[in-house]
């Protein structure tokens, strides 16, 4: 039978596969070491795609190249004795083994891609024992003649170093170790059999005898034992520190763990202390150590025996490429001398990038004492520190491009909102009026997506959008909390208060005494909370469309008073939080399931409903997003729709046109309304989203959810703080 695959084509495979595989195997680690930093600075699907795929083909470009080099071992005529031919030489395919050892040791900046990687740490451990077997198997079968065994034993030992070392990070950073890690010794209490036992036997002797309790120190008598120096918000080493010390305490957030009064009681004092910009901060530090926690080798590589071991595989690196130039290679072809140099060189890199990260880290920074931070290391890990902070703390007269290549390179988070909005997604999913040849290709088009279920897809990459998180945005959101921690005294508050979702504005604030905010109640205490936010997103979204549209809305924005300034503050916060909110909803739904019920059923019925509206009003979409809503808003809703529709559809189209012709009766105060009910609405989803989530989500860029997530905990606003006293303190006291 004639084969498939022609004859020159199979020995082009033979004679170059295996070096093909060893560049592949160094390129994706460079790809990896260099790229990895960028997914927590983007949630672009381009990014993540590029990273996603470099992280699996790396440890499978590398497996199967240990695999050809066992394999060319033997009897494969490629694997001769020294020549020139551009044949293989056995003791060069000995010295490539321990190579792919240190890639399957992985970067420093990415040992897992998503949480449940870390779950497979154990996979991972058989696999560097079974790894290991190979490669020595290889260079076994290389003596009694292997003139590179030092420089191969050299690299054995940093392969082996660095394969441990992801084995070992991926085992602290497993969600069950990083728990068991953070628990402390068991705490029995005290000894309560020992004192009723005195207790009886005073009284047995009929002695006066009763147990004096010692209450509780009060909240007004506690002192805070964690102190900040004057002028450490301005110091991006002292910032580093006071970030890194909370980081410590509230990482168990990650793993569900509650909190102690005393705990709670610190992080309120300080972070009361605290204006928006520099919580802004120290969150973001924060979540910096949460996520190299969670994700790369950083936790094992910053400990006594971590420095020890990168410095032995380093040493042992350099020692190997000593070793390899010092010795003849004219039996070794040119071509794979090339290619050998351009492993150790790459592998002293890719290790020097590594040595680099490890110095300037926020790790290290925390490692700082006070009193070296006026050290020459100290003034280079400032300088280096504020390469990193947020956009927002930029000076006006930074260099344009200067900056875009600080924010691409250094920045921690990404620092935007992504938005979502539904009536212009219906709109624009509505067939066109006059369609033409390629109209009907593009149907056909879907068809196909959604028949290989990619529309989820399609649709976060078409409709998906970003703006950036403006200061003042945070600022309000920032305020809110704060003021509510006002409140939250004692833990029962906080439970109510991290409960509320729209209903504490409404009733328990000065919103109360308005009939029309009574009425209002409905849509956030009577509904489900995936409900209530499609309801508030689409009132929201007819609001915007008419203010924006009224003349006194143009008087506003050509206005100079800054009360003016200030209503079209709370407009533009409202939509960015309106269509942010949805955006959890529906292209996060793995985030938000815990919270939002069937909202992706009831976000469907609703965009169909709209459809098939604008469909039959001939609206397409090149139709303005404003008109849409005027003839959404046209419907007369005397009659509530579910008495005409029934509850079968889930659609909330026209329940949220009369939510909508409710608040327009308010004026311009609907807007100072409903940027506190959106506020709610995310504050709710942050404190009741799982934690694990919220981790996963630090490796797509970053979430605002997150950010307001952690501030909550610092504010003490939440169900994790359930120590409220320390022990009792009770004596036995024994008359006379």
């Amino acid at each position: 039978m004639v084969s498939p695959i022609p004859i020159n084509v199979k020995k082009i495979w033979e004679k170059w596969n295996l070096r093909g595989f060893v560049l592949l195997s160094l390129s994706l680690q460079t790809a990896l070491i260099l790229g990895a930093p960028f997914r927590k600075r983007s949630p672009n699907l381009f990014v993540t795609f590029v990273i996603w795929s470099s992280y699996l083909l790396a440890d499978w470009a590398a497996n199967f190249a240990i695999g050809l080099i066992a394999n060319s071992q033997g009897d494969n005529p490629f694997v001769r004795a020294p020549n020139n031919n551009g044949d293989f030489n056995s003791d060069l395919l000995a010295f490539w083994a321990p190579f792919l050892l240190l890639h399957l040791g992985g970067p420093d900046t990415i040992t897992a891609f998503a949480l449940e990687d870390n779950t497979l740490w154990l996979r991972h451990l058989f696999g560097l024992v079974f790894q290991v077997i190979a490669a020595f198997y290889v260079f076994i079968q290389s003596f009694p003649k292997n003139k590179l065994w030092l420089p191969t034993v050299l690299l054995f030992v940093a392969g082996i170093i660095k394969y441990a070392e992801r084995t070992r990070a991926l085992y602290k950073a497993s969600l069950d170790n990083f728990k068991e890690s953070m628990l402390k010794k068991p705490d029995p209490g005290p000894n309560y059999a020992k004192l009723m036992e005195e207790y009886s036997s005073k009284k047995d002797a009929k002695l006066p005898t009763h147990i004096e309790l010692t209450a509780e120190r009060s909240k007004e008598s506690r002192t805070t034992t964690y102190v900040v120096d004057v002028g450490d918000m301005e110091n991006n080493i002292a910032l580093v520190r006071h970030a890194f010390h909370f980081f410590n305490i509230f990482k168990g957030l990650i793993v569900d763990l509650i909190f102690s009064f005393h705990e709670r009681f610190e992080s309120r004092e300080f972070f009361h202390d605290r204006n928006a910009e520099d919580a802004f901060k120290l969150v973001a530090i924060e979540l910096n150590f949460m996520y190299e926690a969670l994700f790369t080798k950083v936790v094992v590589v910053h400990s006594k025996w971590g420095y020890i071991c990168r410095a032995i595989s380093f040493s042992a690196v350099c020692t190997a490429l000593v070793c390899f130039q010092k010795i003849e290679k004219h039996d070794f072809h040119g071509f794979d001398v090339g290619i050998t140099y351009t492993l150790l060189f790459g592998a002293l890199a890719l290790d020097s990038i590594a040595v680099f990260m490890l110095i300037f880290s926020d790790w290290t920074v925390a490692a700082v004492r006070k009193s070296c931070q006026n050290s020459c290391l100290a003034n280079m890990l400032k300088r280096y520190i504020t390469l990193k902070q947020s956009r927002w703390f930029v000076t006006e007269n930074a260099n344009p491009c200067l900056e875009w290549c600080r924010q691409l390179l250094f920045r921690r988070w990404y620092e935007s909102v992504s938005i979502f909005n539904l009536i212009h997604y219906s709109l624009k999913e509505c067939p066109k009026l006059s369609p033409n040849i390629f109209d009907y290709i593009f149907k056909a088009y879907i068809n196909v997506i959604y028949l290989l279920g990619l529309k989820d897809l399609r649709d976060k990459i078409k409709y998906r959008t970003s703006k950036p998180l403006e200061k003042e945005l945070w600022k309000f959101i920032f305020a809110q909390l704060k003021s509510k921690s006002m409140l939250a005294d004692d833990p029962e508050t906080a439970r109510r208060i991290s409960s509320a979702r729209g209903d504490w504005i409404l009733q328990d604030s000065e919103w109360n005494n308005s009939e029309d905010c009574r009425k209002l109640l409905s849509y956030v205490v009577d509904v489900e909370y995936d409900q209530s936010i499609l309801l508030w997103h689409i009132a929201t979204e007819f609001c915007y469309n008419l203010d924006s549209n009224d003349p006194k809305y143009k008087v506003l924005i050509d206005s100079t008073d800054p009360k003016d300034k200030a209503v079209l503050t709370k407009i533009e916060h409202c939509k960015t939080l309106s269509d942010y909110m949805v955006y959890l909803l529906v292209m996060q739904p793995t985030m938000m399931s815990s919270v939002a019920g069937i909202g992706q059923i009831r976000f469907r019925d609703t965009c169909a409903e709209a459809i098939k509206f604008f469909s039959r009003r001939e609206l397409g979409p090149e139709v303005n997003q404003k008109d849409a809503c005027d003839r959404i808003l046209e419907v007369n809703t005397d009659v509530q729709p579910v008495d005409v529709k029934g509850d079968r559809s889930k659609s909330v189209l026209f329940d949220a046109c009369i939510l909508a012709k409710q608040l327009k009766s308010m004026d311009k105060k609907k807007w100072d309304l409903m940027c506190e009910v959106w506020v709610e609405l995310l504050a709710y989803a942050a404190g009741h989203c799982r934690a694990n989530d919220h981790a996963q989500l630090l490796s797509k860029g970053g979430e605002l959810v997150t950010f307001v997530w952690l501030v909550m905990a610092h504010f003490g606003i939440g169900e994790q703080f359930q120590i409220n006293e320390g022990h009792a303190r009770a004596k036995l006291i024994v008359g006379k």
